[in-house]
């Protein structure tokens, strides 16, 4: 059972019939905050903890040399931004140091954000302006991921936005190993109003993948999105279960699925991009999925995985509600870090 915190047992005490409509409208304004807002709050323990390590690296200093790069380097990993990605962004800052012989502390963020900007921009990665869709056929997106990312509530959320697109929907369960997945997955259908297709536990997941899309074909929908069991990255038979749902829906339509999502947890900092690397041999991943960012501090991860990967971030989790998803913007991203 969660315990009350003092404030809410306070209410609770103070106004008993109105406690929840309290919960219910806080839950509401929560829901209504703006996107950017969101994203700002999202990433607060990321920026808390990557510029206060910052600030003890050059307080009390009025320039920046290269003597201090050492110590925003060990600011840059604490972030999670990763090794590889942290000694390209102090190269580039060793060679402004260089050029300019020292740079104002009071400048560096700007710095900061102006390297990282240029460096992820060299990687031309698509930017996503909107949810896609395809034309005279359903847009199929199969959703792979390891168990506790995230990965069916971010179809909840996915679909979600669809639904409030006014598009029609339907939900494929063809997580058939987890307990209890096919009931989450149908839970979610119920609460954006999608479609649901499911064999039950322990059903063949290639033959619910194909249900799903040959149902959402015939009925004209708009998309579907096929949830998959999750795997544990290094278990390579169990990897090989993917390439069997992909043939699946590409037998009723051959150019799916259009998009291969991979969910990462961001709270995990470094294991998610081993994750990652994992799955990219493993499938053929087209679009990436970054789950937990309010609640970490290693949100800086997102740096790294852009860098690493030619594979785009598509869509971020910035909350527990069900519109919490956004498409990811790259420079939206890191002026947020830096704000």
């Amino acid at each position: 059972m969660k315990l009350l915190s003092n404030e809410k047992l306070f209410l609770f005490k103070a106004h008993p019939m109105g406690f929840f409509d309290f919960l219910k409208k806080k839950e509401q304004k929560q829901a209504e905050k703006p996107q950017e807002d969101k994203l700002d709050e999202s990433l607060n323990k990321t920026r808390t903890g990557f510029f206060s390590k910052l600030g003890k690296a050059l307080v009390g200093k009025s320039k920046v040399s290269a003597l201090e790069l050492d110590d925003i380097e060990e600011a840059l990993i604490g972030a999670d931004v990763g090794l590889a990605t942290t000694v390209k962004i102090i190269d580039r800052l060793e060679a402004r140091v260089s050029k300019d012989k020292y740079l104002n502390t009071e400048e560096l963020h700007l710095i900061l954000n102006d390297e990282i900007q240029q460096m992820l921009a060299e990687n031309k990665q698509r930017e996503f302006s909107e949810f896609d869709t395809a034309s005279g056929r359903p847009y199929v997106i199969m959703v792979v991921g390891v168990n506790g990312v995230g990965k069916t509530t971010t179809i909840g959320k996915i679909a979600n936005q669809y639904r409030k697109m006014g598009k029609t929907v339907v939900l494929g369960a063809a997580d058939t190993f987890r307990a209890a997945a096919v009931d989450q997955l149908g839970i979610w259908a119920d609460r954006t109003g999608a479609e649901f297709v499911s064999r039950g536990m322990q059903a063949d997941p290639a033959a619910v993948a194909y249900d799903a899309v040959e149902s959402a074909k015939a009925k004209n929908a708009d998309v579907v999105i096929v949830d998959t069991a999750g795997r544990l990255h290094n278990k390579v038979h169990l990897m090989n279960e993917l390439s069997k749902i992909k043939r699946s829906i590409q037998k009723v339509i051959p150019e799916g699925p259009d998009e291969v999502v991979l969910v990462l947890d961001a709270s995990t900092g470094q294991n998610a991009i081993e994750q990652a690397k994992q799955f990219i041999k493993a499938t053929d991943i087209n679009t990436l999925a970054l789950t937990k960012l309010d609640g970490t501090a290693k949100g800086g991860v997102v740096l790294g995985i852009v860098d690493q990967f030619q594979i785009p971030i598509k869509y971020i989790g910035v909350g527990e509600q069900k519109d919490d998803l956004k498409i990811f913007h790259q420079e939206e991203f890191i002026q947020s870090l830096f704000t």
